[in-house]
């Protein structure tokens, strides 16, 4: 048996070197194979080394002459290209001869950019050959657009007419005309098409010198002028005064249809010119083609500035109107323009400082008006002047709103120096940088008119004691007068709701009236300040009533009643003189019942005690004492 195992074994081992002998004998054949292949991939490479000395050179020669090729079709088509323009410039002339009217606006425009083109590829090439053709076109493209201009500045011409009538569009109340829509669309593809050309040229990025924005500027500006020219005129005549007393009623002067025709047209025209120009062009066009009507309308405003010099009392409210006017339309124009508050500024800047000194003008007018009165009513009676300076007061507040500008821009108390109201800020239609924005414009107003009254009143005050010789009397019912003239034109008028809180300057000088006049009362009541003594005996003794007149007497000497005969005597003749000359004043009936009051006030009191201690002095007769209080109180009341 182990026999047996033994020679599996070696039959085993037999089996495996005859495996291991062919496996050996494969890897000799492929280690020669290895070695032919290495021998023909050395071969190949020496083979591919001389194709590639060879070949290298004639693929650089190749693609030069490709370059070359494509150079030279180029060229050709350069030329081609440039003989393109060449070949069709007379087409293109023939319709530039034609014109954009009879060419068609489409058709002309499009030549003349096929020609810009045209000329801008040539001039790029900058070949010697094609500078004839280059100047050609150059000419052509010249020539397309001066008659690209002629025929802007002949379509708008012709829509434009020389000038309107205004009043028809205000009267009925009528939108002002504008251009028709079709030729804003051929104007406005001249303008696009002239601008652009125009900032090529310049190399500017704005249009403002553009010849289609002069033409245009120039055109509708006669336009304007034109149409504004009667209105213009007509606000000077209405200024002229038939009478040089008159004094100017609010409304009456052609300004405010001047105005409002000036906005209307400008208002049509900035339309017109929206819809005609690039928006970076409105504001310039639109201020070149108004600045002609508002250099007129600056010269129609001086023209009226002096006028209104000429006539400050009167017609200083003339200047307010005007004031306001043109405010609104600055205001109205700005609103929807962005444009002119500075042109309208300048304009009105002369009237709105002869506005500003009118306040101080007009205080000092009203002192010169007091001191140059010679002489005074010997009765008493008011001033004319009190009413003038109160019926210019009253008209003022129909100007309250323009006023009330002028005095916030001037500050409160401005009006009292002539430096501080003639000179002011350069801006002349009011900002909020040139005033205290929470000022109250009509408080103001009010102290201005308080401070009007208070001037008027001293300066009569004044006159009164040089004309009247320190009269008292008169003098007193003269400012009476005066005050009482003046409550009642403020209480009659719209003066009382600015006023109604400062009539305590009228209190005062009523009193002061009041004063002045009952000097002559404390002279009479001197006479019924008894200062004689009677005898203990007639004195009353406690709890008893008034000791009679009858008592009395008994109890004075001779000499006393003598005296008391005197004082009657002396307040007789007083009393008399002055409820004489109570009833020769003129006074008004408020002032009338006033200081007859005052007067009864102060004497009846007086006499009444005086009569009762000595009534009995002539026992009846009526020879001193003349009046008993029956009759005395009778008197009084006939001052009333």
């Amino acid at each position: 048996m182990a026999v047996g195992l033994i020679n599996g074994r070696l039959a085993a081992d037999e089996e495996a070197r005859a495996e291991v002998d062919v496996l050996n004998s494969r890897l000799e054949k492929t280690s020669q194979l290895t070695k032919k292949i290495q021998a023909c991939l050395a071969r190949l490479d020496a083979t591919g080394k001389s194709v590639r000395d060879v070949a290298g050179p004639l693929s650089g020669e190749t693609k030069k002459l490709q370059v070359l090729g494509n150079n030279i079709d180029a060229v050709i088509a350069a030329i081609e290209k440039l003989r393109s323009p060449a070949d069709s410039k007379n087409d293109e002339e023939q319709i530039i001869r034609m014109g954009p009217e009879k060419a068609g606006l489409p058709n002309y425009l499009a030549s003349i950019k096929r020609l810009n083109k045209a000329l801008n590829d040539m001039k790029a090439s900058n070949l010697r050959s094609t500078q004839q053709t280059v100047a050609d076109l150059q000419r052509l493209v010249k020539t397309g657009n001066s008659q690209l201009e002629s025929s802007f500045d002949k379509l708008l011409r012709s829509e434009t007419p020389r000038a309107i009538e205004p009043l028809h569009y205000l009267t009925k109340n009528m939108p002002f005309p504008v251009l028709s829509q079709e030729k804003i669309t051929r104007l406005g593809l001249m303008n696009s098409y002239l601008t652009g050309v125009h900032q090529q040229n310049t190399g500017a990025g704005s249009s403002q010198e553009s010849p289609v924005i002069k033409i245009y500027a120039e055109v509708r500006a006669q336009y304007l002028l034109s149409t504004l020219g009667n209105l213009a005129t007509a606000s000077t005549n209405t200024a002229k005064k038939k009478t040089p007393e008159a004094v100017y009623r609010a409304g009456t002067n052609g300004m405010g249809t001047y105005a409002q025709a000036m906005e209307g047209l400008f208002l049509a025209e900035y339309d017109n010119i929206c819809s005609i120009f690039m928006r970076e062009d409105w504001g310039p066009v639109f201020q070149a083609t108004c600045q002609p009507a508002l250099v007129e309308l600056g010269r129609t405003l001086r023209e009226l500035n002096s006028h209104i010099k000429s006539h400050i009392t009167t017609d200083c409210y003339l200047a307010y109107e005007i004031v306001e006017i043109i405010s609104s339309l600055s205001n109205n124009l700005e609103n929807r323009t962005g444009e002119l508050k500075s042109s309208l500024a300048a304009a009105l800047k002369p009237i709105r400082e002869t506005a500003k000194s009118s306040l101080v003008d007009l205080l000092e007018e009203t002192k010169r008006q007091v001191n140059s009165l010679q002489t005074l009513p010997a009765d008493g009676a008011p001033t004319p002047l009190a009413t003038q300076t109160m019926q210019r007061l009253q008209s003022m507040v129909n100007f309250l709103r323009p006023i009330s500008s002028i005095m916030i821009s001037i500050g409160d108390g401005g009006w009292k120096s002539a430096a501080a109201s003639k000179g002011g800020a350069t801006d002349t239609i009011p900002s909020l940088v040139s005033f205290d924005v929470g000022a109250d414009g009509q408080e103001i107003f009010a102290h201005y008119c308080a401070d009007t009254i208070e001037t008027l009143l001293s300066s009569l005050d004044a006159r009164a004691r040089v004309l009247y010789q320190q009269k008292k009397a008169v003098i007193g019912v003269f400012l009476a007068n005066n005050v009482t003239v003046i409550e009642r034109m403020i209480n009659e008028s719209g003066l009382v709701t600015l006023l109604q809180s400062r009539l305590q300057v009228l209190d005062v000088w009523r009193k002061k009236a009041t004063a002045l006049y009952t000097e002559t009362c404390k002279e009479i009541s001197i006479h019924l300040f008894d200062t004689v003594h009677t005898n203990r005996t007639a004195r009353p003794g406690s709890g008893q009533g008034m000791v009679s007149s009858a008592s009395i007497m008994k109890g004075l000497s001779s000499k006393d009643k003598e005296k008391i005969k005197g004082m009657f005597t002396a307040f007789n003749s007083g009393f008399e003189d002055m409820v004489a000359r109570h009833k020769q004043f003129t006074m008004e009936k408020e002032v009338r019942q006033m200081l007859a009051q005052d007067v009864q006030h102060m004497l009846e009191p007086l006499y009444n005690r005086f009569w009762d201690r000595y009534h009995e002095i002539d026992k009846g007769k009526g020879k001193y004492v003349k009046y008993d209080k029956g009759s005395i109180a009778a008197v009084f009341r006939s001052l009333y």
